[in-house]
């Protein structure tokens, strides 16, 4: 027997006859494409299309190019790439087909053709394999879904508790950011909600529906920082995974990538962040490649990163960076008119948790809290609600339940006093609201006028009521 083309046909004809009984029909090509034979049982051999091609029989078929009798054939990427497709599922006509196609090569390897042939009864074969794709199927998407979730912002501007004129400036701040697409430093004292306002700044701008990402640079050990932000490579250390691990900055991409505590990051990292943050790209541990990222970057720090700066504890370079659109979030002590409505929020939350009923608070007990400093701010709050809930009983929280809990100077005897007339409380509430706008306008009337939704004749008026000067 020769060596040529024909003869690597021949054999492969004869291993279809050998097979025949597990296959329902086959067909061979050679390196233009063309049929150069197929089984007398060729599936693909639909009446309808053979006789629009004046064709009787599957010998009829030779010469013809592949893609006549079957319009979708993907045997001519076998033949260009000489890469096989060893399982596909095809549909022709009425038949869904598990097909089989390989290249065929001569003895130098190059390739002279393709072979292709359906498995028989390819539904029998397909059912399990579907119905175990399908499972895997599910599975994928209920954990998509639930890494969505996870990643997804927990919350907005709403639940942002408090009235307070300190409040309702931040709120005001937290919309701006989120129209926004600059970075954002958050700063305040531990426990004042920094990754609540995180949350709510990614909620309201257009990355919404993209992950949010957070990561407490203090939580995380040094030696573990670069491959927590910047990902590993496979291998790139003994016991290192064989499969990339992404890092926070992959995760976070086209979303925004919270950095808590960012005053804990150690200097070397910080150039890195900063190259990362310039270039919009990440270098994964023990990698050569670069992968580009887009992520909006919101810092927090309860340190002074400006003194920091000074002290060449923190980069002046990236503090510039991260510094853009700074806000300050108030201490609890900073607006204590909010107190009460932290508490019942707490309460009930705490009560909902334990399912209990739930305890409001009394007038004593309002001034107990209002006693104290919180130097804890809103975390420390909300764990002395709770463990009044855990240590008391009552259908009420009063006075006497925080006198193991809170210092002894705040838990006292309740000083009589006579309730504000609410005419007075709201003319204080109006005056700071329109000095705060005066101070967000920079002193400009008609611009402090529209903040507040007033005419600017009405915002004057105003001004000489509260004996605010004008000028």
């Amino acid at each position: 027997m020769g060596t040529g083309p024909e003869a690597h046909f021949a054999a492969a004809c004869d291993l279809m006859a050998m097979i025949d009984e597990m296959i329902d029909g086959a067909i061979l090509v050679d390196r233009d494409v063309r049929i150069v034979w197929s089984n007398d049982k060729h599936v693909w051999f639909n009446d309808e299309r053979m006789a629009s091609l004046g064709l009787r029989s599957p010998a009829d078929l030779v010469g013809r190019p592949v893609e006549q009798v079957i319009p979708h054939s993907r045997m001519r990427e076998v033949v260009e790439t000489g890469r096989s497709l060893p399982l596909d599922i095809m549909r022709y006509g009425d038949h869904t087909l598990l097909v089989s196609r390989l290249p065929l090569r001569d003895e130098e390897g190059e390739v002279i053709g393709a072979i292709a042939f359906a498995l028989k009864n390819s539904l029998t074969y397909l059912r399990p394999i579907a119905e175990r794709f399908n499972t895997l199927q599910t599975r994928l998407a209920r954990v998509e879904q639930e890494l969505a979730a996870s990643r997804a912002p927990k919350y907005t501007v709403e639940n942002l508790i408090g009235f307070s004129p300190a409040m309702l400036r931040v709120k005001r701040l937290v919309r701006k950011a989120g129209q926004s697409g600059s970075g954002v430093l958050l700063l305040g004292e531990t426990g004042t909600g920094k990754e609540l306002v995180a949350h709510a700044i990614h909620a309201a701008s257009d990355r919404a529906d993209r992950p949010f990402v957070g990561v407490n640079v203090a939580a995380v050990p040094e030696n573990l920082l670069e491959a927590e932000f910047f990902g590993v490579a496979p291998g790139a250390y003994t016991g290192a995974a064989r499969q990339p691990r992404p890092g926070k900055f992959q995760l976070a991409h086209g979303g925004t990538l919270f950095l808590d505590e960012i005053g804990d990051m150690p200097l070397p990292l910080q150039a890195k962040l900063l190259r990362a943050l310039q270039e919009r790209e990440v270098e994964p541990l023990g990698s050569n490649r670069l992968v580009p990222v887009d992520v909006r970057i919101i810092a927090a720090t309860s340190r002074s990163l400006s003194d920091m700066v000074r002290t060449d504890a923190f980069r002046a370079d990236l503090y510039y960076r991260l510094n853009v659109f700074p806000i300050h979030l108030p201490a609890l002590r900073e607006r204590k008119e909010d107190l009460e409505m932290l508490a019942t929020h707490f309460s009930e939350r705490v009560a909902a948790g334990l399912n209990q009923p739930m305890r409001d608070l009394t007038p004593a007990a309002l001034d107990a809290l209002r006693g104290h400093d919180w130097p804890g701010n809103v975390r420390e709050l909300a764990n002395v609600i709770e463990q009044v809930y855990v240590r008391t009983e009552g259908s009420r929280i009063e006075a006497g339940d925080f006198a193991d809990i809170l210092p002894p100077a705040a838990v006292r005897p309740p000083s009589p006093h006579r309730p504000r007339p609410l005419a007075e409380a709201m003319d204080e509430l109006e005056r700071s609201l329109i000095l705060e706008a005066l101070r967000e306008a920079e002193g400009n009337k008609l611009r402090a006028a529209r903040s507040l939704g007033l005419s600017r004749t009405n915002l004057y008026a105003k001004l000489h009521k509260h004996g605010i000067a004008a000028s």
